[in-house]
């Protein structure tokens, strides 16, 4: 017979919520709220969005931690990604977690990434609070969208248990929370109250020695690598002598020299910790996450986390391009390799492997859209890098070719049904479900390949313009659907080095649309424009205009070309094809052919 314990002083919960559904923001009143920030404390917005990309794109990358107190009890939080992509970051957050609040926008409703997390959640086991968000929205629909959440609970598999929630209503923005949409609130009481009646304290075996899981890396220039984790059984003292169990089940002697917990937004340093609460530990070298540290005297390993094999893979490189150099403090093979590698021990759902030649790797990884972040993270830091067009990794079974399938999800107005089905279908995409309110907008449920996404995300904004929303979670694997065409538009690429010249741009202009704008340096095999057909078109797009000595009688007409649309890194990776790759550097991201000369046999 265990005997199982609880730590009724601490409360470990998770925030599950879909991109822009307020959860960054009710974080922010919850500090407030429980004494970590003074109220009229000068502070910016969102401070769990720690990033700059986070706060550029408003939405959560990476897990974090923080806490705060309310009747003496401690509640760690954990603010989880919203977005599929991250799933790595999701699933370790959860294994440090009893409960889980579940974020919705009164008016959206739950959303496919909400449906991602949610999943993980309920998969383990954890007790849920429903907060429906934003109560105060003009199109607020909080009883249609409570209806909804059931169904989705339903449609997870959840247990009744899990189906038996609690429910707030909240305005995240103004800081309250209240039982009833009748009610009203005035601070985010019932959701601390809550918290500590819902959430189940963290258990322990008081009979076993001192056990934690590695859930999280970091590093500080001061005392080196970092292991984050929750400590599972017994309690941990600092200049303990402990071992760290790796993948292969050897155990590795180490000896902690710093011992933290987490205090508001900070760390706070402790002598000793015990069962259920959060802790950093510092000295530690050659840890990964998922390894177990525990007792010399009585080592036990704990339950691995369990990460999502990737679905894509993209090739990274050195910068071989004739501008390798110029921008970049970090050019060489071996520091990108070393990068590379670095990311892999923070982020588990990122895998590197070496490739035939020693200036380029494969990278494994979710999606696109974690490639990008990952990319525009390297060239924040100094990296000059080329990065090849996303493949999907299919699997063999039983001598079939196996794929990746998405269900995805399209919120658009009822008018473009038409041109996004079509465009769908000869994608190999099957339309699995759609849901008309009649209020103008539908939604339109699809089964369909992971590769047939790639590179349609600025298609679809196009032919809805730019009023529909797209999204998408990974639905397992099925039999490969066969080819389809992907990009029906070549490329105009240069044909030498020099500076682009606005005679020559607006002369090309109609062979296609331009990226770049007069006096920009380009090189031969550099990617300058988008054919208007299928081939690839080699171009001077250098060429001066002829001067003579001859007056025209009437005045040259002035040049006007058609503004440039600046070329983002993910309109990038989805525009180039299987011969192409950008050269990503801190300042400028380039189109261009992996065969750089244009010299045709």
């Amino acid at each position: 017979m265990k005997n199982l314990a609880q730590n009724d002083k601490i409360r470990n919960i998770a925030i599950i919520a879909h991109v822009d559904h307020g959860k960054t923001t009710l974080v922010d009143f919850m500090f407030k709220q429980g004494g970590v920030l003074r109220i009229e404390q000068e502070v910016e917005d969102r401070v769990m969005d720690s990033m700059d990309l986070e706060r550029e794109r408003g939405i959560t990358i990476s897990a974090k931690n923080c806490s705060v107190y309310f009747k003496d009890t401690k509640i760690n939080i954990l603010d989880t990604p919203g977005h599929s992509d991250f799933g790595g970051e999701v699933e370790r957050a959860l294994m440090m977690v009893d409960g889980a609040i579940l974020l919705v926008d009164s008016s959206e409703g739950p959303l496919p990434q909400t449906r991602f997390v949610l999943k993980k959640a309920l998969e383990s086991g954890l007790k849920i609070i429903v907060v429906v968000n934003k109560i105060d929205r003009k199109d607020a629909r909080p009883k249609e969208v409570l209806n909804e959440i059931y169904d989705l609970f339903f449609d997870l598999d959840a247990t009744d248990e899990q189906l038996d929630f609690p429910i707030l209503y909240a305005i995240g923005r103004e800081g309250i929370a209240q039982n009833t949409l009748t009610e009203k609130g005035t601070d985010l009481k019932p959701l601390f109250e809550t918290i500590l009646s819902e959430i189940p304290a963290p258990s322990y075996n008081s009979d076993e020695p001192f056990q934690m899981l590695v859930s999280d890396l970091d590093y500080s220039n001061y005392v080196g690598r970092l292991a984050i984790g929750r400590i599972f059984h017994g309690s941990v003292k600092i200049n303990e002598s402990l071992v760290c169990i790796n993948e292969e089940n050897k155990q590795i002697p180490l000896r902690i020299s710093k011992l933290q917990v987490y205090d508001g937004l900070k760390l706070r340093e402790a002598e000793q910790v015990e069962a259920g609460d959060i802790i950093i530990l510092a000295g530690i070298e050659n840890v990964k996450i998922g390894d177990t540290i525990c007792t010399k005297e009585n080592p036990k390993s704990l339950k691995r986390i369990a990460i999502d094999e990737p679905t894509i893979s993209m090739v990274f490189s050195a910068n071989t391009s004739p501008f390798a150099g110029k921008e970049g403090k970090f050019v060489q093979g071996s520091k990108i390799r070393e990068r590379l590698f670095k990311e892999t021990l923070r982020n588990v759902a990122i895998k590197v492997e070496d490739s035939d030649t020693s200036e380029s790797f494969v990278v494994k990884g979710r999606g696109e859209f974690q490639m990008a972040i990952l990319i525009e993270t390297m060239r924040r830091e100094g990296y000059e890098v080329c990065v090849g067009r996303p493949q999907v990794i299919f699997k063999q079974k039983d001598g079939k070719t196996l794929e990746p399938i998405e269900h995805l999800f399209i919120d658009c107005e009822e008018s473009f049904i038409g041109i996004v089905t079509e465009k769908l279908s000869k994608r190999k995409g099957r339309m699995i479900n759609m849901v008309n309110h009649g209020a103008g907008r539908v939604r339109l449920e699809f089964s369909i390949p992971t590769r047939s996404l790639i590179g349609y995300r600025n298609e679809f904004l196009t032919d809805t313009k730019g009023t529909g929303l797209m999204n998408s979670y990974l639905d397992g694997y099925e039999e490969h659907r066969g080819d389809f065409p992907s990009r029906l538009t070549g490329s105009l690429v240069a044909d030498r080095e020099g500076e682009t010249v606005a005679y020559a741009i607006f002369n090309l202009e109609p062979r296609g649309s331009l990226f770049v704008v007069p006096g920009e340096p380009v090189y031969e095999g550099m990617i300058v424009g988008e054919h208007n057909r299928e081939n690839d078109l080699f171009i001077n797009i250098c060429k001066p205009k002829k001067l003579s000595n001859m007056r025209s009688s009437t005045k040259d007409d002035a040049v006007t070309l058609t503004p440039v649309v600046p070329m983002t890194l993910e309109k990038a990776i989805e525009f180039i094809r299987e011969d192409e790759m950008l050269e990503v550097t801190p300042k400028s991201i380039r189109l261009r052919k992996i065969v750089l000369t244009t010299k045709r046999n």
